[in-house]
């Protein structure tokens, strides 16, 4: 789970968020504070209603979620709300406007609660707690009362509301008063939910409600890429941005200027060094030059519209005379090859593509900047972005009005240390948080774009060599390693291990609680298993498509390298339906679900596991008791026990051999081909690594990850999240 719950263990909570945005009157540029109290209110009540009608995963959890009938009410868009408004993410006035809207929700949450507890009564655990709950509702009001001390039994002070830097008074009063009355009704008739709110992250409800950002943070980037019905990507700037721009007091025209400085003009005209004329100069036709126009519309950068999949690779190395050669290399920038140099690129890009930022946009007063800051530096020139600090600021503000916690990425740069880190959660104590997460840009191993993007600029390359140079001898050695070992952890990277076209394994039939299931297995040539097919007789077509898919997951994670013990760990003993005794299986006679079978069976046959089996080793073959008219037979001959079609009817050369051996009819060894070998041809065309897909991806405008689900390089950037233009997957959060 996040880190916005924390209650009592064995404890559920169902969550609701508000889009304050939609609070905000454009006309008036006030926040309609009724509208917002009387949505608090209604949720607060469909909340209760919802602890009635909800599924538990366990009795114990039911019980207590009934006993304490926890909610957790919450908002998002804060970003947006203060962009939209013309107030800085991080300062007094913001932080106090989203205090006092965090005081307003639980405030009137609670005295919903109150007035519910008057009709239905309060909670079972609450007289048990009134006092302690009491207390805990005295202190939310002398904090939204801006009191800094008289606080009950709390030995760190939280952050009280701050009136004096709330934009908006009639916010205040309405947060004092919703206070008031919360602790008058409880006093006199308990409250119907030990807890009513919580801040989540709201990733993906963000993203139906049409939020620009999520929960508690500020926005991510300016410019966003929206992907068309009809196929490509539609770069526009963040609506909060031209309206942010009208509240300061711009020009329409000017705010037509900034916008296209931020997302670009998408097309070649006007554009410096980079033109049609120029590009007719260097061998262009007026056909290539119409294919480049239409796929600059939905470019990231011009580098990725100047290539062989955009432009063919016939037409380059005929018309353009590149070298065959260097299309295959996808460090290959054909601007350059064209003559131009690294400054007017940067200049066409900026004019065609966009800045990504609103620093250096014309009319822009630098005073302004601070409105339009995010949580990182946007595009390839910004360096403004929100400090470490301001993230627990902003979390301190709102902390003291909502029951529960908040849940929150406090993003910091790639350089911060360990200092940094203990520095932030040293604050966050202070402050009066309950939870805070931090993450360092680039920390993690799937994450190598940043340091990619970083080394394909000459300037800070050179830059960073100039660092390298002044600093002394430790220092100079230090930065050297941590150069190198970015660049081996970013090359150590597991390939894909492919079988043989031909390869050996083997077909297990059982039925599983009266269900048919077919396993069958393919092995490496040492006799690794590789892959593994499952089927189910005369089931459904959901099921057995999600068998299906299921057992290709598998194969893919086993050929990339995960150990078969992690698979068996992680399903065996799984409990679903079908199960039950298991036939037509020597080692295995129960099972739990398709799955546990499946995994004891791989487990007994490849691993030894034969603690997973019901049935001894030992009590399994042709020379124990308890078969029958078939005991004490040996198999008739080798085919029986080596498959026919795999040794191309080879099988009459083969004999066996008491213990389970076998051994070659004749004595002559080369007359037999080893097994090894059998249908092996040697790969034509190397396999393509890792790192060449990123960048082979990133020429073709993606971000250069693979996706997580169907492991294609096209993902591309859709809001705060990645999405996979193969599958439609997308790397958000709920």
């Amino acid at each position: 789970p996040c880190s916005e719950y924390m209650f009592l263990d064995d404890t559920a909570c169902n969550l609701a968020s508000l889009n304050l945005l939609q609070f905000r009157d454009g006309h008036t540029k006030r926040i309609d504070v009724d509208a917002y109290e009387h949505a608090v209110r209604l949720w607060t009540i469909m909340l209760e209603i919802s602890v009635l009608m909800a599924q538990f995963p366990s009795r114990e959890i039911a019980q207590l979620s009934y006993e304490y009938r926890t909610l957790g009410l919450g908002f998002a868009n804060i970003g947006g709300l203060l962009m939209s408004s013309g107030i800085a993410y991080d300062s007094d006035a913001g932080r106090a406007l989203c205090g006092a809207l965090s005081a307003i929700m639980t405030g009137v949450a609670y005295r919903a609660s109150a007035e519910m507890a008057k009709e239905r009564g309060a909670f079972e655990g609450y007289a048990a707690n009134r006092e302690a709950m009491l207390r805990v509702i005295r202190n939310h009001r002398r904090a939204a009362h801006g009191q800094r001390a008289g606080y009950e039994s709390l030995s760190t002070i939280p952050v009280p509301l701050d009136h004096a830097a709330c934009p908006d008074a009639d916010l205040v009063a309405h947060a004092t008063r919703a206070w008031d009355e919360a602790l008058s009704l409880g006093e006199q008739y308990g409250y119907r939910n030990a807890q009513v709110s919580v801040v989540a992250p709201t990733g993906t409800i963000g993203l139906v409600m049409d939020c620009d950002t999520t929960g508690i943070e500020p926005d991510f980037a300016l410019v966003k890429f929206k992907k068309l019905a009809g196929g490509g990507y539609l770069k526009i700037v963040n609506r909060a941005v031209p309206e942010a721009l009208r509240t300061l007091g711009y020009k329409e025209s000017q705010i037509a200027e900034i916008e296209a400085y931020a997302v670009g003009h998408a097309s070649l005209a006007n554009a410096p060094a980079i033109d049609t004329a120029s590009l007719r100069a260097r061998g262009f036709t007026d056909e290539k030059i119409e294919t480049v126009q239409k796929a600059l519309a939905s470019a990231f950068d011009i580098k990725f519209v100047f290539n062989k999949w955009t432009l063919g690779a016939e037409f380059l190395t005929g018309a353009l005379k590149v070298p065959a050669a260097a299309l295959e290399d996808t460090s290959f920038d054909l601007l350059t090859h064209l003559g131009f140099s690294k400054q007017e690129i940067e200049a066409a890009n900026i004019h065609i593509c966009g800045a990504m930022t609103l620093e250096g946009a014309p009319h822009l007063l630098p005073e302004h900047y601070p409105v339009f800051d995010c949580a990182n530096a946007c595009g390839r020139t910004g360096k403004r972005y929100l400090s470490v600090e301001s993230h627990i600021r902003m979390m301190a503000a709102a902390q003291p009005f909502v029951s529960g916690a908040i849940s929150k990425t406090i993003n910091m740069p790639n350089d911060a240390g360990v200092e940094d880190c203990e520095a932030a959660y040293k604050l966050s104590w202070k402050l009066a948080l309950k939870a805070n997460a931090l993450y360092r840009d680039g920390s993690k191993l799937s994450q190598p774009l940043s340091a990619q993007l970083v080394s394909d600029d000459v300037d800070e390359a050179d830059e960073l060599a100039d660092e390298i140079i002044s600093a002394n001898a430790p220092a100079r050695a230090a930065a050297i390693a941590e150069r190198i070992v970015e660049r081996v952890v970013h090359h150590v990277v597991r390939e894909r291990e492919k079988l043989p076209d031909r390869r050996k394994g083997y077909t297990q039939k059982a039925a599983v609680g009266g269900h048919k299931v077919y396993l069958r297995t393919g092995e490496y040539a040492d006799g690794r298993l590789g892959e593994i097919f499952i089927d189910m007789h005369k089931e459904g077509a959901a099921f057995r498509s999600l068998m299906n898919n299921f057992a290709i997951a598998i194969s893919l994670g086993l050929q990339y390298g995960v150990p078969l013990e992690e698979y068996v760990d992680a399903f065996t003993f799984t409990r679903f339906e079908p199960a039950g005794p298991v036939q037509g299986n020597d080692a295995i006679k129960n099972a739990t679900s398709i799955l546990d079978y499946v995994f004891r069976e791989l487990a007994v046959s490849y691993l030894g596991r034969n603690d997973l089996a019901h049935v001894s080793p030992d009590d399994i073959g042709h020379d124990v008791l308890g078969r029958g008219e078939h005991e004490g037979k040996a198999p008739e001959s080798a085919s029986s026990i080596v498959s026919k079609g795999l040794l191309r009817s080879k099988t009459d050369r083969l004999m066996l051999v008491r213990g389970g051996a076998t051994a070659l009819r004749e004595d002559v060894a080369h007359d037999v081909e080893p097994l090894s070998q059998l249908g092996w041809t040697k790969p034509t065309k190397p396999v393509e690594s890792v790192a060449e897909k990123r960048a082979e991806a990133r020429m073709k405008g993606y971000v250069g990850e693979a996706c997580p689900e169907c492991a294609n390089f096209t993902l591309v950037r859709n809001g705060t999240c990645l999405k996979c233009e193969t599958c439609g997957a997308t790397t958000g959060c709920s």
